[in-house]
């Protein structure tokens, strides 16, 4: 049998097919060293932009409609048993992700969005969840406005009505923002309740400015091999984590990382799959 490091696995159910498989040399002290997965690597059809067809937050996901079975069970993988995984369109395209802007207690949705969508999305997702159409000269959302479930920053030349809208529907505070000097906020960053990346030409006092502002820690950063658009590359919420399949392992390092995904992960479980292994070697 080789040694323990050669055989820590590499996600908890791996633990379950190691204990069936392996003989009694299998070392339960690896257990503690598991490699779980935090953030993801996919893609939607051959784009990595995977943050314009989909959209994560702590209570529900949205995927657009005609992607590959690889792409929906991906997510409904690792979020199936938290949160409901939503098939939808929106003012029917596939760029749901940069159409719309949500959090845990709500979701706005542009005017383009058709009757059926809306009542789709009612439906679908927990009905703690406040979906609503707005009007907006500025209908993609998604790249006008970036939000965890406090805070909110939005583009310069919103409406006063989409604000109040947003401050009203989502339950944060709104501040309008640049971000490098880049007015479409949705686009160049992305930020949970834990943390957040952005543009990687943000200057250290603009940094310092919007951390103040959403009260986590920011970093300046890349997705898909060095793309700027951070949010186009990038969904995430407090506890995992999607990026485009270009992500490389330093970018993916900085994101679990900045967004304490390390932190996250279910360590209950851990101590569960352990309990139960060592009772079936007693």
């Amino acid at each position: 049998m080789k040694n323990d490091a050669s055989i820590v696995p590499s996600s908890i159910c791996q633990i379950w097919q190691m204990s069936k498989s392996c003989n009694s040399d299998f070392h339960l002290r690896s257990v503690p060293f598991l490699l779980i997965i935090m953030a993801t690597r996919i893609q939607f059809e051959n784009s990595c932009d995977i943050g314009v067809f989909s959209k994560l937050t702590n209570a529900y996901c949205l995927v657009a409609i005609g992607g590959s079975e690889n792409f929906y069970s991906t997510f409904e993988a690792e979020l199936a048993d938290a949160i409901p995984v939503v098939k939808t369109s929106i003012g029917g395209t596939r760029i749901i992700g940069r159409l719309c802007i949500g959090n845990k207690k709500g979701l706005l949705l542009p005017h383009t969005t058709t009757d059926q969508e809306l009542q789709h999305l009612r439906n679908s997702l927990p009905d703690q969840v406040v979906v609503q159409r707005i009007e907006e000269r500025l209908s993609a959302l998604g790249n006008c406005i970036a939000c965890n479930d406090y805070v909110a920053l939005t583009h310069t030349d919103l409406d006063k009505e989409t604000e109040e809208m947003i401050a009203d529907v989502l339950g944060v505070e709104v501040f309008r923002q640049t971000i490098a000097g880049n007015t479409l906020v949705g686009s160049f960053c992305a930020f949970s309740n834990k943390g957040g990346l952005v543009h990687p030409h943000t200057s250290i006092e603009d940094l310092d400015e919007l951390s103040t502002l959403l009260q986590v820690p920011l970093v300046a950063g890349t997705v898909n091999r060095g793309s700027e658009v951070i949010a186009a590359g990038l969904t995430v919420n407090d506890w995992t984590a999607f990026c485009g399949s270009d992500t490389t392992a330093t970018e993916l390092s900085v994101i679990e990382s900045v967004f304490k995904l390390r932190e996250a992960q279910p360590t209950a479980i851990v101590d569960e799959m352990r309990k139960s292994l060592i009772d079936s070697y007693v």
